[in-house]
């Protein structure tokens, strides 16, 4: 009797086991089938057009004529570039420019939302520069800071300060294009660090100011801590995408003045488009993708991305 009992435990065990591998198998699908879009669209629109970039770059071609293998010359024609190395500073200066001051207040405006204004309407209102277009948000400022009939140089003027050239400025040119990538991307900045804010416990905070700390100490202690995992996702995308402002120079300055907004898109896309230089603009799109990489991985050290202080 007890032999079939446990025959029975033993069938029921394996019946049990077969049916959670089943069912295990059945969700992995399900998961790959969602998955399976974006998939697509990463290899097709991602994965391909680098590889083919790779091998555009061990070739001289023109677009006209047949591509002609050449190796890695381009590679080292790319290292004796001055004006490669050249926007890659500019395009780094445009990053100095640009992330920090574009975090700090995405960080300030979360936390003020946090704290003062949890309505849906003030949300929407710091995330609508973001959905404008970047052509649409570079023409807006191009009038804007057009240094003749500009609201901002009335409004300058109006307060007592000296208009300004802005855009047509060496000087100032770089500083204004990052100011408009500021205007538009920040308010995203701060939604994404208002969700982190969400995910905190309260109990924390009523904790710490049981035991008498300050706003500023909760601040240092609590906050930035456990915002770590969304300050490293601002931080990468933010620069990543940076180290690509394109559009934006197209519209306002196309490389000017004086070449002081080239940034190293701008540079590709001149050899690739204007010169025709397709494999030599290869090259450099694929220096710039390896630097990228780099920096990403850089970036997730430094902050200790594998780590989280919450939990």
């Amino acid at each position: 009797m007890t032999r079939r009992s446990t025959d029975k435990t033993v069938n029921a065990d394996k019946e049990s086991g077969l049916f959670g591998n089943r069912l295990r198998r059945k969700e992995a699908l399900t998961g790959y089938l969602f998955i399976l879009p974006a998939l697509i669209g990463l290899i097709a629109f991602f994965a391909f057009p680098t590889i083919r970039a790779a091998q555009i770059s061990l070739t001289n071609w023109n677009l006209m004529r047949p591509a002609h293998w050449i190796g890695f010359d381009n590679y080292g024609k790319l290292w004796a570039d001055g004006k490669f190395w050249d926007s890659m500073q500019i395009t780094l200066l445009y990053v100095i420019y640009n992330i920090p001051l574009q975090t700090a207040l995405g960080l300030i405006i979360a936390v003020l939302a946090d704290r003062l204004a949890k309505s849906v309407l003030f949300r929407a209102v710091i995330i609508a520069p973001y959905l404008i277009s970047n052509v649409v948000a570079g023409l807006v400022w191009l009038l804007m800071l057009d240094p003749l009939i500009g609201l901002t140089n009335t409004f300058l003027t109006g307060i007592g300060i000296p208009p300004q050239s802005f855009l047509s400025s060496p000087d100032q040119a770089l500083i204004s294009v990052a100011g408009i990538s500021i205007w538009r991307h920040v308010g995203f900045t701060a939604l994404l660090f208002y969700a982190g804010l969400q995910s905190i416990p309260r109990d924390l905070y009523e904790a710490a100011r049981l035991d008498g700390a300050s706003e500023s100490a909760m601040f240092r202690m609590i906050t930035l801590p456990l915002l770590r995992p969304v300050m490293v996702f601002v931080l990468v995308t933010s620069v990543v995408g940076s180290f690509q402002v394109f559009d934006v120079i197209a519209v306002t300055t196309q490389g000017g003045p004086a070449n002081s907004t080239r940034a190293v898109l701008w540079y590709i896309y001149e050899n690739a488009f204007q010169f025709s230089r397709m494999g030599y603009a290869s090259a450099m799109s694929m220096v710039l993708f390896v630097f990228l990489i780099l920096v990403t991985l850089l970036q997730m050290r430094l902050l200790h991305a594998d780590r989280s202080d919450l939990g």
